[in-house]
């Protein structure tokens, strides 16, 4: 159950910085990093879930599954990628109140058609604002704990203009959403004109390669963002660096030359928990 911490970090006057893991290893090094939350992405669980693109391909069982690992792998509050919601009304419902079982802090809901697609991809289709609110309205009655917070995405920038995203983020606002995010805003003035529209915070989305300018927290933070999240980058840089041990391997014939490129060995042990399993195990040995 969400424990109120994300709330609090709202109230700050800093900007609370939110990496996003792919999986549950990415997940325990932005917290041994130090950073104060985790962002689940519906990006990053498809491609290392699944091996497919953010398509609308994984399940609500899958990604509920996700949230419950990651919820546990860590102590930090988790946004969670909830995508439309899997569905109507009561599809909503069940999704808000499964995440907020499965230990996230937040749930992010967005006013895509079914199948959604990427929010820096092309192709983007949206439902009626109307839609999106009532969904917003169930999701809001639908949680049992305040302090599990409702992100409400639009896309209407792709599709529709910035002005219409503006307009559809102050009606979602009104429905009961703790959080606006804007998706795919695509130079600083409109970033800095969606972080000054709304009373509620608002939440930046940094794409490395995507269509939004990729700024600086301390630039995100002076425009009056109160969330940045960065959804990509645990995912592209370990990706590199696999491709790149891979074509060393393939070319030399072994890993000597990467070793201090690596990871220790005991390093990752101590990082996923081994100290602690084997310390329980060793209480109720014979």
């Amino acid at each position: 159950m969400a424990d109120g911490r994300l709330k609090e970090f709202l109230w700050r006057d800093s900007i609370l910085v939110v990496p996003a893991a792919f999986d549950m290893v990415s997940a325990k090094i932005i917290e041994k990093t130090g950073f104060e939350a985790v962002y689940l992405s519906g990006f990053g669980q498809s491609a290392s879930h699944l091996g497919l693109p953010d398509a609308g391909l994984m399940t609500f069982t899958e990604v509920v599954e996700r949230v419950h690992n990651m919820a546990g792998a860590v102590h930090l509050p988790l946004l969670a990628d909830g995508n439309t919601g899997y569905g109507g009304i009561i599809n909503v419902r069940r999704t808000v109140q499964e995440f907020e079982w499965a230990g996230a802090s937040a749930i992010q809901l967005e006013d895509q058609e079914i199948p959604k697609k990427c929010g820096h991809t092309g192709g983007k289709r949206i439902i009626d604002a109307r839609e999106m609110v009532l969904k917003i309205e169930a999701a809001v009655e639908s949680r049992r704990n305040d302090d599990f917070l409702i992100i409400a995405r639009t896309d209407a920038r792709s599709v529709s203009g910035l002005e219409e995203a503006i307009r559809r983020g102050k009606m979602y606002g009104e429905a009961g959403a703790d959080i606006i995010f804007i998706e795919s805003p695509q130079t600083e003035q409109e970033l800095r004109d969606i972080a000054g529209s709304f009373e509620k915070p608002t939440m930046a989305n940094m794409v490395e390669g995507g269509k939004s300018p990729l700024l600086k927290i301390d630039e995100l933070e002076e425009m009056g963002f109160k969330i940045a999240i960065f959804p990509v980058t645990c995912l592209l840089m370990a990706a590199r660096a696999m491709q790149r041990a891979m074509e060393s391997l393939k070319s030399e014939g072994g890993t000597q030359g990467l070793l201090d490129e690596m990871m220790g060995f005991e390093e990752f042990n101590s990082l996923i928990g081994f100290p602690e399993i084997r310390s329980f195990e060793a209480q109720y040995s014979l």
